[in-house]
């Protein structure tokens, strides 16, 4: 059952992402560029809910874990992204003309197109592919734990892959292939799901670190990437909506959290 949830979830959350990207690509620029805030202020408050209000304390609680040993991974893994993402493998936004981080620098001063495409792509998959592992520890810890990463992580990458699809068009992609592409993309989810899955699932000693390696993920984003971008707003009105749409996003979490624990008791 705990791996019909994994590949249902994995599944679901990439063709959602992916969806709602290739939907908003369709709408006008304009009001693609007013709605990209938003989505990533609410994406800060997910994300930042599943990881202080999910996954850490399911980690904290793990039978043979010490705070010590949580708090340590989790500083590890807050350093470790940040290697990762000078290196282009976490994150594929390699110029300050990201749309997925919201910016509004002009797409100009962006690297050639056509090399900018690939990296998507490549840094894409192995991006959901560690997706796919994150969603499949939480679930073998809780299936509400698992449901609540999988929201978050769709969050997130709603207003990523926008950004994706946006840099394919421009690399000379059509928007039926970028989209077509980009979906592809989130198969990676499903692989590191099921992979995950048979692979941790004999080293229940693992999961609280695996957890809070997904915390830390989540935490790096939203401070390092997504709150910055919003700080590019600092009028009372934008800051305003700002604070609303996070609270919205953490209020969702809670809202799932206690629809689902309903449902499973």
């Amino acid at each position: 059952m705990t791996l019909l949830w994994i590949v249902l979830f994995t599944l679901l959350g990439g063709a959602a992402s992916a969806g709602a990207a290739g939907a908003l690509l369709l709408v006008p620029d304009r009001l693609r560029e007013r709605l990209l805030p938003s989505l990533v202020s609410y994406a800060v408050g997910a994300m930042l809910a599943a990881a202080f209000l999910g996954l850490l304390p399911e980690a904290f609680e793990y039978p043979g874990t010490t705070p010590q040993q949580v708090t340590g991974v989790l500083l590890g893994g807050i350093l470790l992204f940040f290697v990762l993402e000078k290196f282009v493998l976490w994150r594929h936004c390699h110029t300050d003309a990201c749309a997925a981080h919201g910016s509004h620098a002009p797409l100009a001063t962006a690297r050639p197109w056509r090399a900018a495409g690939t990296l998507v792509l490549v840094g894409d998959s192995v991006h959901n592919l560690i997706d796919g592992v994150l969603i499949a520890a939480a679930f073998l810890t809780d299936a509400r734990l698992g449901v609540l990463t999988a929201l978050a992580i769709v969050a997130h990458e709603i207003p990523q892959e926008i950004g994706d699809v946006a840099v394919l068009v421009h690399s000379g992609y059509s928007r039926g292939k970028a989209m077509l592409y980009n979906l592809l993309t989130n198969l990676p989810t499903l692989i590191g799901g099921v992979v995950a899955y048979f692979a941790l699932e004999p080293l229940h000693g693992a999961l609280p670190y695996v957890l809070t390696l997904a915390a830390a993920s989540f935490i790096y984003i939203a401070v390092a990437d997504l709150i910055p971008d919003l700080h590019r707003r600092p009028e009372p009105a934008a800051t305003l909506a700002q604070v609303l749409l996070i609270g919205a996003g953490i209020g969702t979490i809670v809202l799932s959290h206690l629809a689902l624990e309903h449902w499973l008791h």
